[in-house]
């Protein structure tokens, strides 16, 4: 990593009026006594021990809970990217590690002079930590504010080290001259400065010359 250049997390939990920077995580292991608790409470007087661990398993459960963070990320002591979401869950020993925002989460990008160029917001999203790749589904959107172009897709990935931002689904991207479709999808770069359509189709906006 070139110096200068860092990842910042700042949490903040609902549990207690806290300050930012004060680290508190939900403890995993206190939902599996949970679970157990109310299957005991429940009256079954079926044993199911494999059902239990099914429930309880490490593997279905988050090493670390959080709500309201924020994230930024910087290059050179200068703000590229600002994440702000309501719910975060850390999976560390999933085979695919991975951190969930079940609430979705707001991107905003910016240029060197700290102006927002453009965001991304999802309603749900995964980060895959070992490949620096975000996965966001259901209303997706992206806006360039600068150009005045907006992106709306279910399904969209982006990854961090090729800075590139990408979709396998149907597609719409509106500017100012028309409406196009991707029916499989399109690709651009992470500030939307560039992008292209998999098979396009759309509306163009015809000017009058007269």
């Amino acid at each position: 990593m070139a110096p200068g250049t860092g990842i910042y997390l700042i949490w903040q939990l609902d549990m207690k009026p806290q300050k930012y920077g004060q680290n508190k995580f939900t403890p995993a292991g206190v939902i599996p006594l949970v679970a157990l608790f109310l299957i005991m409470l429940s009256g079954s007087c079926e044993n199911d021990i494999q059902k239990i661990n099914s429930i309880t398993s490490a593997g279905n459960l988050p090493d670390a809970a959080g709500k309201n963070f924020e994230s930024i990320y910087s290059d050179s002591s200068h703000v590229k990217v600002r994440i702000v979401g309501k719910e975060i869950r850390q999976f560390n020993n999933s085979k695919r590690p991975y951190v969930e925002f079940p609430s979705g989460l707001t991107a905003y990008f910016y240029d060197d002079s700290l102006n927002i160029e453009s965001i991304i917001k999802a309603n749900y999203v995964i980060y895959y930590k070992e490949e620096s790749l975000w996965e966001a589904k259901n209303d997706v959107e992206a806006r360039n504010l600068k150009t005045g172009e907006q992106l709306n897709t279910e399904h969209l990935f982006w990854d961090e080290e090729k800075k590139i931002v990408y979709s396998n689904t149907y597609s719409r991207i509106v500017n100012k001259d028309g409406t196009f479709y991707g029916q499989e999808g399109f690709e651009a770069n992470q500030d939307f400065t560039w992008w292209r359509l998999k098979e396009p189709k759309g509306t163009f906006v015809v000017k009058d010359e007269k």
